[in-house]
């Protein structure tokens, strides 16, 4: 959701400012804008649409100079227009700031500076940061920061330049994403570090409410109150290749073909392949806390929730230990009623999720031990949370979470055997005879995407498919959840998944020769109830894909797809990526934008 970019060097700083939105430009937006300081002149250039817009902007009438900053916006105060868009300035042309987040309390403050005789051009929350920090001018910004920024209700990550320091940037953040990196000539501000990778793997996490401020030689931290701090930089591991297509047409099937290393990747950092252990220093329970372990609490959003649901499933079935999994913005808001010995664990592939940060910091004021998964080193929910377990799967630039998703079940998996192991309900046996199961799954990821032409030719074939059932039981039922929304946030077709031991109440009214079921049976315990289901939409004209890795013949002018045979707990991960490609291929059809799908932003960082 929207980008900041900004740079202090001693070169033109635009070329690394749309290079800084070009890798930006995955987080979903709709305009674009940069305001360089050359000298005293602060000049800005915005357009609508596409940053190929502001590049034609840029070419017919260009600027230059050594500091500046840049945005993408995706609208939400005011409609997408060219007056709308990021950077806005103070009514002197003296202050220009971009701005991620939401100011909650804009209308008051507006209205207090209209009461000023301030005009406002735009229909924005971020103008009034602009009109507040150009009102209370000093002269000198760091201060008229600290002045506004107590004023500012919400959350925000906001870049600032001003005629009046003109060789220097200013940055702050309260609850959205923003890190700066520390270059050899230069230093840069970014939204997240895909944006920087060309210049720097080493970057600062500023806490909340602490400005930096930031030339091309020096980088300084200044508290809420005022007083200097000291920082230490993060190096990120993640190439300049994670961020590229490298041959793919688009990111999201780069990242669905990523899988198999990723998950080897992740698998290589928490399993001692050698000696088929676990490495405890990076597991987040000792035997006393799992074994005094009475209930843990899932929560995340979208994806996220989904993998929380399997994680359910899976610590529910081998650790014997109850858990819920919510919704980070219904838990947000819930009443809490708390378990002895309860951990809630929290899910986000960027870390920064607004609603889940939320949860955190409820749950962590409660008193309860909070558990970190995420993708992103020093975001807000690794540095809030008691322990953290990453899914080193590199940067995911697509918006529909692919690679994110598998690691996350991943680790769920591994949490769970863990748990088991050390509760006493899985021997040291058993757990070796898992992680040498699980050291398979990415050949066995290699093996179904071999099948990509066979995918690619059953999506063809439902050219005309306008509805989409996927059912399953249990764990195939949250596979089922997945599977829909990839469908639904990439192609815009109308899917649904069902529980299929419900379809009987109320949901096979709808099911008819113009719908296609996809079945999932990879649950033994289980299967023969899937397969009745699977017979009855037959038996109602319903077009069928059925995924399973049980011999099975499927019905007459069925699909089927063979997933390799593994531990049902370790078959999801493996169906995922049949289902994934199945979306991929039928937005393919369609010509919709898969990189960037409509109305979504890859970073959530709003209620």
């Amino acid at each position: 959701m929207c980008g900041i970019i900004g740079f202090a060097g001693k070169r033109d700083c635009v070329k690394v400012l749309l290079s800084g939105l070009e890798a930006l430009e995955y987080r979903g937006y709709d305009s674009a804008g940069v305001a360089v300081l050359n000298g005293k002149i602060l000049e800005v250039r915005k357009a609508i649409g596409r940053l190929t817009n502001l590049k034609s902007e840029l070419k017919r009438d260009p600027v230059g100079g050594s500091i500046g900053i840049g945005h993408t916006r995706w609208a939400t105060h005011g409609e997408p227009n060219a007056i709308n868009s990021h950077p806005h300035t103070d009514a002197k042309n003296k202050v220009a700031v971009v701005h991620n987040g939401i100011i909650e309390n804009y209308v008051e403050l507006k209205t207090q500076l209209m009461e000023k005789g301030i005009t406002f051009r735009s229909q924005t929350d971020t103008e009034v940061v602009a009109q507040l920090l150009g009102y209370y001018n000093t002269g000198d910004m760091l201060q008229t920061m600290q002045k506004v920024l107590p004023m500012l209700r919400g959350s925000f990550a906001l870049g600032v330049v001003a005629t009046d320091a003109p060789n220097t940037l200013y940055c702050v953040r309260s609850g959205n994403p923003l890190i700066i990196g520390k270059g050899d000539d230069a230093n840069y501000i970014a939204s997240d570090a895909s944006a920087l990778l060309t210049y720097t793997r080493d970057i600062y996490v500023p806490d909340d409410f602490e400005i930096a401020v930031i030339t091309a030689d020096n980088i300084t931290f200044y508290d809420k109150n005022g007083q200097p701090t000291e920082k230490q930089t993060t190096h990120i591991d993640w190439s300049t290749s994670s961020a590229q297509k490298n041959g793919f047409d688009h990111f999201m099937l780069k990242e669905i073909f990523e899988q198999p290393r990723v998950i080897a990747d992740t698998l290589n950092h928490y399993i001692d392949a050698d000696t088929l252990t676990l490495r405890r220093d990076r597991m987040p329970f000792t035997r006393k806390q799992a074994v005094l372990l009475r209930q843990l609490t899932i929560v995340a959003c979208g994806t996220a929730y989904h993998a929380g649901m399997m994680g359910k499933a899976l610590i529910q079935q081998l650790a014997k230990v109850r858990v819920d999994t919510e919704i980070a913005s219904e838990y947000r808001y819930s009443e809490m009623l708390n378990t002895e010995n309860e951990v809630v664990i929290a899910v986000s592939q960027s870390g920064e999720t607004a609603d889940t940060v939320a949860a955190v910091r409820k749950a962590r004021k409660n008193g309860q031990r909070v558990i970190a998964l995420c993708n992103v080193i020093g975001s807000t929910i690794a540095r809030e949370t008691d322990a953290v377990l990453y899914t080193l799967a590199g940067p995911e630039i697509a918006v529909a979470s692919t690679k994110a998703y598998s690691t996350q079940m991943l680790l769920f998996e591994l949490i769970a055997l863990d748990l088991a192991n050390l509760r006493g309900e899985l021997s040291d046996e058993d757990l070796k005879r898992h992680l040498t199961e699980l050291l398979q799954i990415p050949a066995k990821m290699e093996q179904i995407l071999a099948q990509k032409e066979t995918v690619k030719a059953f999506a063809q074939s439902q050219c005309k498919c306008n509805d989409v059932f996927f059912i399953g039981r249990l764990m195939d039922y949250y596979s089922s959840l997945e599977a829909a929304l990839k469908l639904k946030e990439i192609s815009y077709l109308h899917s649904e998944a069902y529980a299929a031991g419900e379809l009987k109440h109320g949901t096979i009214a709808m099911i008819d020769d113009a719908t296609l079921v996809v079945a999932i049976a990879t649950q033994e315990s289980i299967l023969e109830k899937t397969m009745s289901n699977v017979q009855e939409v037959r038996a109602r004209g319903a077009k069928l894909l059925l995924l399973t890795n049980y011999p099975f013949e499927p019905p007459v002018g069925a699909e089927l797809w063979n997933i390799p045979h593994t531990f049902d707990e370790f078959a999801p991960m493996l169906t995922i990526v049949y289902l994934q490609l199945f979306a991929y291929y039928m937005a393919l059809q369609k010509g919709c934008d898969i990189d960037k799908p409509r109305n979504l932003a890859k970073s959530v960082t709003v209620e």
